[in-house]
């Protein structure tokens, strides 16, 4: 990879945002241009997240511009729209190494730079994490501001109202800017909103506005009559009025490409004291008009043709596991009418797209509030319906006390079909499905099944459809070894595996989509290979059986070995007093950072290599050299 080529003759004089602020004002509108045209050759190379980006390159400049970074903190949300900071803040020669290993991470990050001051992945974190560094800068008695730049979508999630709740209470000294991209409020966006912006933002009117507070405040019934005619005043020009009850000063919406704006208006919000919030409207995918065309195409991309923005097609060996339970799901759909469908702002990542279209009225996406979308299913499977509910398996995280409490103790019939289980390769460890296997099989009454192949995944979603209680099937990223789908559906017995590959000696007891490494490791090691395919309830009859006739047991799946699948076979077999030698390969005890998910997966010993290299090291130093030899030869 090379770094993009391209004329950007203010752009590779700033490599860091003290560079940025000596500029003169009116050279920030070229450099609007040149980072636009900049991130678009970068990121058509190494692919990523682009439309959100190309939506905030004014606000990214005019943040930079304005506050003194990194000693003012600024806080984004999500990240997907970090990519533009990046590369003003000492990383755009780096670009070209962008979510590979090694190499710059697709999200704000610690340990990456300074001016990361928080590292995110999951959304609507920002507000929290810009509260507790303005307390901080507070209780410090140092004059250190702080920012926090949240998306529209974000703002759908609880967790960014309970901060906006504590903020207004507080009084605290931070400022809110709502990245609006969805153009809802568009009628309020132009040269009114924004001359109103300038002026509820200036000096003279807060100072007004604050003076106002304490002379009338000695004077009850008038205070209140000029309170309410303040909020009706700008109620009627703008759809401030629920931040300005949580305690907000609100401004907005203003134009997010309007620069010249943007920048007075940080200004004047700057040194203000107490919560602000500003509201900026944007266009997603903003100058680069394929992604302006279709923003969510454009969302996260391949490596693509900036010229025509084609993107390149990588050779499938089939339907990605995503694909296989998009079809079930419309399948299922036919034929129960009990079927609802639910996602929480996960509609494309998760395969409900033609769900959605399908079955409309079926078809619940509740916006990034996973803890409502597991208590709203649960609610619906009390009234007698089937709830499936489409999650990535990072983002089940953020739901696990309703899948206990109002779930699992239930033991409702709620169907989990959580993506992503495993390693998710550029994403990296914000995203990667590390732990569901670990945080599920605690839970009570919870049946968790994990698919070696394509086929078995529809069959395994058909299974804990039916199945009369909460069931998961957790499957990976990506496409499968490619088995044929069969178009039927049939129950898999509860809770049994099976012998895929007969040996002797070695039993490679596989979870999931690590059976395709297990049959070539056994290839190799004339090993026994198990699909188990549930991992609760375990097949305690199958492992005792191979415990038996083996001298050794590998275990082998895509979660972390504490707590995982391996480990539930450890425990079974104390139980039965059985001594026989097991090995545990899974993910490791730390969070494996972005790369290819293929070199990550062999990195971890999650491979064919890995398990050969895992008998070999076993039997290296015990009297079994003769095994060994026969074992490899």
């Amino acid at each position: 990879m090379t770094n993009p080529t391209g004329h950007y003759p203010l752009l590779t004089t700033i490599d860091t945002p003290e560079d940025l602020r000596r500029l003169p004002e009116e050279q920030l509108a070229p450099l609007t241009h040149e980072l636009r045209e900049f991130l678009i050759q970068a990121v058509s190379e190494t692919g990523g997240h682009l439309a959100a980006g190309l939506g905030t390159v004014e606000l990214t400049i005019a943040l930079h511009y304005v506050f003194n970074t990194p000693e003012d903190r600024i806080v984004w949300d999500v990240g997907h729209q970090s990519y533009p900071h990046k590369i003003l803040t000492g990383r755009r020669e780096r670009m070209s190494t962008l979510r590979t290993k090694g190499g710059l991470c697709g999200f704000p990050t610690r340990t990456e730079s300074p001016y990361d001051t928080f590292g995110v992945g999951h959304s609507s974190t920002s507000i929290s994490a810009a509260l507790g560094m303005a307390i901080a800068a507070q209780r410090q008695q140092q004059l250190r501001r702080a920012v926090a730049v949240i998306g529209d979508g974000a703002m759908t999630a609880g967790m960014a109202f309970e901060a906006l709740n504590h903020a207004g209470d507080l009084d605290a000294d931070v400022l809110v800017i709502l990245n609006d991209n969805d153009m809802s409020i568009s009628p309020n966006v132009g040269g009114m909103s924004n001359y109103l912006a300038r002026v509820l933002s200036g000096k003279f009117y807060s100072s007004v506005r604050e003076g106002s507070k304490k002379v009338l405040s000695a004077m009850p019934p008038v205070w209140e009559l000029a309170r309410r005619a303040e909020e009706h005043v700008k109620g009627m020009v703008i759809p401030g009025t629920l931040f300005e009850e949580l305690g907000f000063n609100y401004i907005g919406p203003i134009d997010g490409h309007d620069l010249e704006t943007l920048v007075t208006t940080l200004k004047n919000l700057r040194d203000q004291k107490g919560p602000r919030f500003l509201h900026i409207v944007t266009k997603k995918g903003k100058g680069y008009s394929p992604a302006e065309d279709n923003p969510c195409a454009y969302h996260g991309v391949t490596a693509f043709d900036p010229t025509t923005g084609e993107m390149s097609k990588s050779k499938s060996r089939g339907p990605t596991y995503t694909q296989v339970f998009s079809q079930w799901i419309c399948d299922m759909a036919s034929q129960d009418e009990r079927l609802v469908g639910i996602t929480p702002a996960m509609r494309e990542g998760s395969g409900l797209v033609d769900f959605s279209e399908q079955f409309s009225d079926r078809y619940f996406d509740v916006g990034i509030a996973e803890q409502h979308s597991v208590t709203l299913a649960a609610g619906l499977a009390c009234e007698g319906l089937r709830p499936v509910i489409a999650i990535y398996s990072t983002f089940l995280q953020r739901a696990y006390d309703q899948l206990i409490h109002d779930v699992a103790i239930q033991n409702l019939p709620v169907l989990f079909a959580i993506d992503r289980g495993g390693l998710v390769g550029p994403d990296g460890p914000t995203h990667a499905g590390s732990f569901d296997i670990s945080y599920l099989r605690c839970i009570p009454n919870i049946t968790i099944m994990a698919p070696a192949d394509e086929n078995e995944c529809r069959q395994m979603l058909y299974t804990g459809y039916l199945h009369d209680g909460p069931a998961a099937v957790r499957y990976p990223r990506g496409v499968g070894p490619g088995v044929s789908v069969n178009p039927g559906m049939s129950v898999i017995p509860l809770g049994k595996g099976e012998i895929r590959k007969r040996g002797a000696h070695v039993a490679i007891l596989a979870f999931g989509a690590t059976l395709e490494a297990a049959l070539e490791a056994a290839d190799v090691l004339n090993a026994t290979v198990a699909n188990m395919r549930f991992v609760k309830p375990l097949d305690q009859e199958l492992v005792s059986t191979l415990a038996s006739e083996h001298d050794l047991l590998i275990t082998i799946e895509e979660n972390v070995v504490a707590g995982g699948a391996g480990s539930a076979v450890n425990e079974y077999l104390a139980t039965q007093k059985n001594l026989t030698q097991t090995i545990n390969i899974g993910l490791p005890d730390q969070f494996v950072e972005h790369g290819g998910r293929d070199e990550l997966l062999k990195e971890c010993g999650i491979s064919k290599e890995g398990l050969i290299s895992a008998v070999e090291e076993f039997y290296k130093d015990r009297d079994c050299q003769s095994i060994s030899r026969r074992l490899i030869s």
